[in-house]
């Protein structure tokens, strides 16, 4: 059996290679995602721990509050700039000093502020000290007054900055001027952190420039030769105020590190969650091929059945040919994963985070994952077929096999329903229940499954409609291909009848139609989801603009602002000064704790608010804002048994547990999000507070185009702001989601390229399933031509039907999914009707793409081998 085994998978190597090559790609993205990660963790440690490396003990101030990825949320409590000269006399200090870091994005000679697409724009304080600067002067020196700067070299190279160089800098106040004196790397043959841009300035102008106030955000400290970094830090830390920390240098370098491993963690989970989607539709591939193999192979396996073989013993020959076909391909998928690695280190290039030089780490976990991933994706899809494979008679060996008839199952009905079911049961508990992402994605891989058991019911009547569509169109194609030989001289003369053939192979077997037209499902749906969701962001979008928008215009970022990301305050104070606006209200973001988790708040001006934007009120007013007090969205009030007066415990990551009172509960989310606090408030609790948006309106009596004049010769000394009116914030916003759909897109055009892979799979199969079938048609008189469209028509109405299918999951899911979050402003469904009907006709063409080869096949055969073979 052994034997027979092995020369099973010699014979069917090609069939098998197309199989494997699902496997390939599904785990060469889960091994490509571990490798990138690996890599970048090991990369940012060697970093920072050179970075560091002069440090022997660092104090800062503890973070009061944990959350989102398990990181701190927010700069943590500032130290006390008295606690340097306390320091300093510790013994075994041998020097001390202050640092701050900061927001400080540098522009261009060009005028343009230089965009990190998300990467941070650092302000730091030049160390004097040269053991603790942790850098390595490449040009010029460290600045020592007001008016200099240094940079980092990664910069410095990609913009064109020199040594000498006048530059504008912008920070929390108004714009710095200087003159580049330093260029540096970072000490182990790095140029860059990450994308990050740095700026480094002497320490008074940090303090000013930074708003340290006196205070540092760490303080450094250099030991005496002989003092342990251990013994040290354990006689700083009694000497500390409650609230700070000192730590040995080395556990600073680590905690910087695991710092950014966390910011960049959703990058891992999202890769891992496409990962899983492409081998869920390569789950699919490899079920369908070993579906129909098995099936070719009735008469060799009652065969092997009358020669003595036992039903444990076929099938175990089939799990066998599974395990070796996971295993080459988890090898090859493991070896494929170094590829894709670096493809995504060029993706995160894109998006302006580029990596510090390491070699690629391939560490046992990625290799553990990557074999039993693979391996167990292959043999679990290849169980039922195994199953039916030990199910097949002695007897068999006597009939003459053709192409297998299909059966309509009404177990197969019961089970497809029962598993619907449980799956939109759990994507509706895991939406409205609150039971987690983790819950949801379950529910949606389970209602797949349940559709892809349910589909062979559609399969037939979906098929003769599409037949019904694509009949009439062959006729008008092969009368246009007639007329064509007519002029050419040619003889022959076809008839439009291999859309009505491939019509009927489609329909011959359904299940095998409806199999490996679910895997497509699986992609389009997802692609369709997520083209449905972004419309209906992007309709809610609009629609709050039009109701809640009051202000004539914004400044926003001119790139990504997220909480503690935004731009300097004197925008604002400039923008007031003009006289020519009623009311100019900046809104300010950061993230706090409420009951532990993380949640966003907005702080706002109680004063200008309502100018600008229309917010309603069901208890309290705007105006009862102060500070330490506190609005709140009506259902998060509700929810939490909250009302106008209660005292709300909330956590901020600098100032901890602050008690704020409920002076307002307001009726829509869409303007405020859930919670807002003033500016006041806001900013005696964060470090560093910026603006992330200021909404202005204009006075009575002011013309538009003088009040966009005055506005523009504000925002102009700011690069990294725009001025837009509605129109335009529509238009922002709408790119914005755009940009996430097309990448979104792009990572799941792996899934349904493995796919197609499954369509010519089977196609390739089924030809061989009926090459007598086939050569009859060549025998009376069908053309090598007809043969090739005839396949094409089949691979067309396969690839339309799964296109179809998904389209309809993932109307569904983009129906929940905006029924679920119409509390945080999601309010309009949207179907983006042309979108979703190119993807179908996009499918269409992916069809004949994928039945190219296979039909090149079937039109090749030798008509007497074909006829005469069984």
């Amino acid at each position: 059996m052994w034997r027979a085994t092995f020369k099973g998978l010699l014979a069917h190597k090609v069939r098998l290679g197309l199989t494997a090559l699902a496997i390939v790609l599904g785990v060469g993205f889960v091994s490509g995602t571990y490798i990138l990660t690996d890599t970048m963790n090991k990369a940012f440690q060697n970093l920072f721990s050179t970075i560091d490396k002069g440090i022997a003990v660092q104090v800062k101030g503890v973070s009061k509050f944990k959350g989102g990825f398990g990181g701190d949320v927010g700069q943590p409590q500032r130290v006390p700039g008295s606690l340097v000269a306390q320091i300093a006399q510790v013994p075994g200090v041998r020097v001390a000093e202050g640092e701050l870091t900061g927001y400080a994005q540098l522009v261009t000679p060009a005028g343009k502020a230089i965009e990190t697409h998300g990467a941070p724009t650092l302000g730091v304080t030049a160390q004097s000290d040269k053991q603790l600067a942790g850098v390595a002067t490449v040009a010029g020196r460290e600045p020592t007054s007001s008016g200099e700067i240094s940079i980092d070299a990664a910069t410095a190279k990609k913009f064109g900055f020199h040594v000498g160089q006048p530059v504008t800098v912008l920070v929390q106040g108004p714009s710095v001027h200087a003159r580049i004196v330093g260029i540096f790397g970072f000490g182990n043959g790095s140029t860059n952190l990450a994308g990050a841009t740095v700026v480094a300035f002497d320490p008074t102008t940090a303090q000013r420039v930074l708003g340290g106030h006196g205070s540092w955000d760490t303080i450094d400290v250099a030991a005496k030769q002989g003092v342990s970094p251990s013994d040290l830090r354990d006689r700083i830390q009694r000497i500390l105020p409650r609230g700070f920390q000192a730590k040995t240098g080395e556990q600073a370098a680590q905690e910087n590190a695991d710092q950014l491993r966390r910011g960049l963690s959703f990058f891992n989970i999202a890769l891992l969650v496409f990962a899983g989607v492409a081998l869920f539709v390569g789950t699919f591939i490899i079920f369908n091929t070993f579906s129909i193999l098995v099936a070719q192979r009735t008469r060799e396996l009652g065969l092997l059945r009358a020669l003595g073989a036992s039903a444990a013993q076929v099938r175990t020959s089939v799990i066998a040919e599974a395990a070796v076909t996971g295993v080459i391909a988890s090898v090859l998928g493991l070896a494929f994963g170094l590829v894709i690695a670096l493809g995504l280190q060029g993706l995160l290039r894109v998006f302006g985070i580029v990596l510090p030089s390491t070699s690629s780490q391939v560490l046992p976990r990625t290799v553990i994952v990557a074999l039993i991933v693979g391996i167990v994706t292959t043999l679990v899809s290849a169980v039922l077929p195994s199953v039916r494979a030990s199910r097949v008679p002695p007897i068999a060996a006597m009939r003459d096999t053709g192409p297998a008839e299909y059966t309509r199952s009404r177990r197969r009905t019961g089970i497809g329903l029962a598993v619907t079911v449980v799956g939109v049961a759990a994507l509706l508990l895991g939406l409205f229940g609150g039971h987690g992402a983790a819950l949801v994605g379950i529910g949606a891989g389970v209602v797949f499954l349940g559709v892809a058991i349910l589909s062979p019911l559609f399969a037939r009547p979906i098929a003769r409609a599409l037949g019904a569509l694509f009949e009439p169109l062959d006729r008008v194609l092969s009368a246009i291909g007639n007329l064509f030989r007519r002029v050419l001289g040619r003889a022959e003369r076809y008839s439009g009848v291999s859309a009505r053939l491939g019509t009927e192979n489609a329909r011959r077997n359904p299940g095998r139609t409806a199999s490996t037209a679910g895997a497509l499902m699986i992609g389009l749906g997802l692609v369709g989801f997520v083209s449905i969701f972004a419309a209906s962001v992007k309709a809610s979008a609009n629609e709050a603009l039009a109701q809640i928008l009051k202000a004539d215009y914004a400044v926003i970022p001119t790139s990504f602002s997220g909480p503690n990301v935004g731009f300097s305050m004197d925008v604002g104070r400039r923008l007031q000064a003009t006289g020519d606006f009623s009311a100019v209200s900046p809104f300010r973001q950061t993230i706090f704790g409420v009951h532990g988790n993380a949640q966003q708040l907005t702080a706002i001006d109680p004063t200008t608010v309502t100018a600008v934007e229309n917010i309603q009120m069901t208890g309290g007013s705007v105006r009862a804002l102060g500070d330490g007090d506190l609005l709140v969205y009506k259902e998060t009030a509700r929810s939490n048994g909250w009302r106008v007066g209660s005292v709300v415990p909330v956590q901020f990551a600098a100032t901890g547990v602050q008690r704020l009172r409920v002076v307002g509960i307001f009726g829509d989310n869409r303007a405020l999000g859930s919670y807002a606090v003033s500016l006041s408030t806001f900013d005696r609790n964060v470090v560093g507070p910026l603006d992330a948006s200021v909404l202005v309106k204009v006075r009575p009596g002011v013309s538009l185009q003088r009040a966009q004049r005055a506005a523009r010769s504000v925002t102009n000394q700011f690069p990294n702001v725009k001025l837009q009116d509605q129109a335009q914030l529509r238009e922002t916003q709408a790119k914005q989601i755009d940009q996430l759909l097309g990448l979104i897109t792009a990572l799941l055009g792996l899934a349904i390229l493995i796919a197609l892979f499954g369509i010519v799979n089977t196609l390739a199969l089924s030809i061989f399933e009926r090459t007598h079938e086939i050569g009859l048609l060549r025998a009376v008189g069908m053309a090598r031509r007809q043969v090739r469209v005839m396949i094409r028509w089949e691979s067309v109405i396969i690839a339309v039907f799964g296109a179809i299918l998904g389209t309809a999951v993932g109307a569904f899911f983009g129906w929940t999914m905006v029924r679920a979050l119409h509390s945080q402003g999601i309010t309009v469904l949207a179907f983006p009707g042309k979108q979703l009907l190119l993807y179908v006709v996009l499918a269409g063409l992916a069809g004949v793409i994928a039945a190219l080869l296979p039909a090149r096949r079937a039109a090749r055969l030798d008509v007497l081998a074909a006829i005469t073979h069984e």
